[in-house]
């Protein structure tokens, strides 16, 4: 009886493994894909799935349109620049939270921990007060976010004892100094036109995401995250300690660096974009733990499918929701916060 009765069970146990560790991740991008599909059909401006297929196809097939020509216009300049914006930005967080929470060992860390965000937010506020267009404010953005992130790692360089501590502790003073300058340019800023810009900024949105958008953050999100997708079984190494990673010929120091100078890249890009979209690099990689296991190897690529999901989705909510945009910072706060208040528990029981 026990032998008749536990094979059956241990082959069932047996294929739901298999099916975890091969079967989610195919499905993630499946569900993925046609999420991304109907979101090109969503809108105020409603495109049958034909005429979308069709434009699809246009660029590389000889199809005559039956399609409007501002129907075109909406597909190509408004709603497929904004889907593509909505997957790179997603995943990148992402896969950025998922490579800090491994590299510094702390589950309740995400990509704004070295001060990436507020380095942009600073970044984009002057170049909102300089006049420049929304190309010169992701630039700036972009830069900033390098910037503290340099400054970051130029201290925890100097900097004397625990390296992860180090780069902690530096990165909430850089991201307190940096949030200090964005205090000051609010207050100095026009209040009937700056202000207003820098707020909505700040909010984090991908209202008037255009294929230039895209094109400007391709590059450095393509680079991190070919990066992290490569040394993402090396991120294992790390979340066992630095003592037994050494033991194992691992370079922590130089391993540690790679990894952050490759998630800051895409944190850099994505906040230059999209604002300060605060919760997914935090949430979606415990989501991806627990369907895939804290298998880096597993983890990383579920946590970019999920992040890239999950943005698509809340922007979707975002645009149809109501006929004013909702800024996507705000709802996923409404998501982010009473998780991580979850993990805060869980955690506390844990350690009883």
């Amino acid at each position: 009886m026990e032998a008749g009765g536990t094979a059956p069970g241990g082959r069932a146990r047996r294929w739901a493994c298999a099916l975890r560790k091969h079967g989610v991740i195919p499905a993630l991008v499946v569900a993925v894909v046609m999420l991304a599909g109907a979101s090109l059909l969503l809108g105020r401006f409603p495109i049958h799935p034909l005429d979308a297929l069709g434009m699809l196809l246009s660029p590389v097939l000889p199809i005559d349109p039956a399609w409007t020509d501002q129907q075109a216009v909406i597909f190509f300049n408004v709603r497929l620049p904004r889907i593509q914006l909505a997957l790179m930005v997603g995943a990148s967080l992402a896969a950025a939270g998922a490579a800090y929470q491994g590299t510094f060992q702390n589950p309740l860390v995400s990509p704004d921990i070295l001060g990436a965000s507020q380095g942009a937010a600073l970044g984009a506020a002057v170049a909102i007060l300089a006049g420049l267009g929304s190309l010169g404010v992701s630039l700036s953005a972009f830069g900033f976010a390098l910037l503290s992130v340099a400054l970051v790692m130029t201290v925890a360089f100097v900097a004397r004892g625990n390296q992860v501590l180090t780069v902690v502790l530096a990165g909430v003073m850089v991201s307190s100094l940096f949030s200090a300058g964005v205090s000051y340019a609010k207050l100095v800023a026009d209040p009937a036109n700056d202000l207003p810009a820098i707020t909505y900024w700040l909010m984090g949105s991908l209202t008037g995401a255009k294929t230039a958008d895209v094109r400007l953050a391709a590059g450095p999100m393509a680079v991190g995250l070919a990066l992290l997708f490569a040394l993402k079984w090396r991120i294992n190494l790390l979340t066992m300690g630095d003592d037994e990673a050494a033991t194992l010929g691992v370079n922590t120091r130089r391993l540690r660096v790679a990894i952050v100078v490759a998630a800051t890249l895409v944190t850099a890009a994505s906040v230059a974009v999209s604002g300060i979209i605060g919760w997914v690099g935090l949430v979606i990689p415990h989501f991806a733990r627990m369907l895939v296991g804290a298998d880096y190897r597993r983890l990383m690529p579920a946590s970019m499918v999920m992040g890239a999901g999950f943005m698509l989705l809340v922007d979707d909510v975002s645009r149809l929701v109501s006929t004013a945009e909702v800024p996507i910072g705000i709802l996923t706060a409404f998501i982010g916060a009473p998780f991580f208040l979850y993990l805060i528990a869980r955690e506390g029981r844990r350690r009883r």
